[in-house]
């Protein structure tokens, strides 16, 4: 089947950890079935610790007690997630060449890459080492998911997060790391909505499709209550 040409664009606001892994699942099903076209959720997630397949444990050094912690089946180690930061779910067919896990981190990576040149903020990626940096601290984390070449899970943009949650874990597992946000590097007027709007279109030039198309989250959510009703809505246009 030939790609969608639109990229369905959902905006959520803040969603439960564990109802958007739900909602990662129903996506990623109906995905596989060419029943809907790709489609990027953007949301914030409250205060979570989430940690890869294979993660080690031992990099949740004094985690909050009251902050609760997902081990779950994307690649990467320890990571936060909380207000503040831009979420992003890509819930993508990879076909042809694009069936290439490095091929697509490294997409990821560029897209917000170009997000951040957009606003005069010189990120980059670091050899060897996934996500994007600015200087010498990180400002994105990557981790993703593969069902039959279909993904989940994604990036994490910290925005305007509170930083200090991460220096109750060893982000992504790398001795040192440093964590940053376009706030502290002196962007406090660059909002989350605003960051949002950049990403959605690099996400689709970087994905390759022509256009946007704006979905309604509470059609995506009917995925889980009502699948039937759902697709016509998220069908490729």
């Amino acid at each position: 089947m030939p790609a969608a040409i639109n990229l369905n664009i959902a905006r959520f606001g803040a969603v439960d950890y564990a109802a958007a892994l739900e909602l990662q699942s129903a996506l990623v099903a109906a995905r596989m079935r060419d029943e809907i076209a790709d489609t990027l959720l953007l949301l914030e997630h409250p205060h979570v610790y989430t940690l890869g397949r294979g993660a080690d444990e031992r990099f949740l050094t004094n985690p909050p007690s009251d902050v609760p912690i997902y081990r779950v089946s994307r690649g990467g180690e320890v990571t936060y997630h909380g207000p503040g930061q831009l979420v992003g779910y890509p819930i993508l067919k990879l076909e042809g060449p694009d069936r290439d896990v490095i091929r697509y981190l490294r997409k990821l990576e560029q897209i917000l890459i170009n997000a951040f040149a957009r606003y005069g903020i010189a990120a980059r990626r670091r050899e060897k080492l996934t996500g994007v940096w600015v200087g010498d601290e990180k400002i994105a984390s990557i981790g993703v998911g593969l069902r039959r070449w279909v993904t989940l899970h994604g990036f994490a943009i910290n925005v305007a997060t509170d930083l200090s949650f991460f220096e109750r874990i060893v982000p992504c597992g790398i001795g040192g790391c440093r964590m940053t946000s376009i706030a502290a590097l002196g962007y406090p007027d660059i909002s989350l909505a605003a960051f949002t709007a950049i990403v959605e279109s690099e996400s689709a030039a970087g994905f390759g499709h022509r256009q946007l198309r704006y979905v309604d989250p509470r059609e995506i959510w009917r995925l889980v209550d009502s699948p039937h009703d759902a697709l016509a809505v998220l069908y490729h246009g």
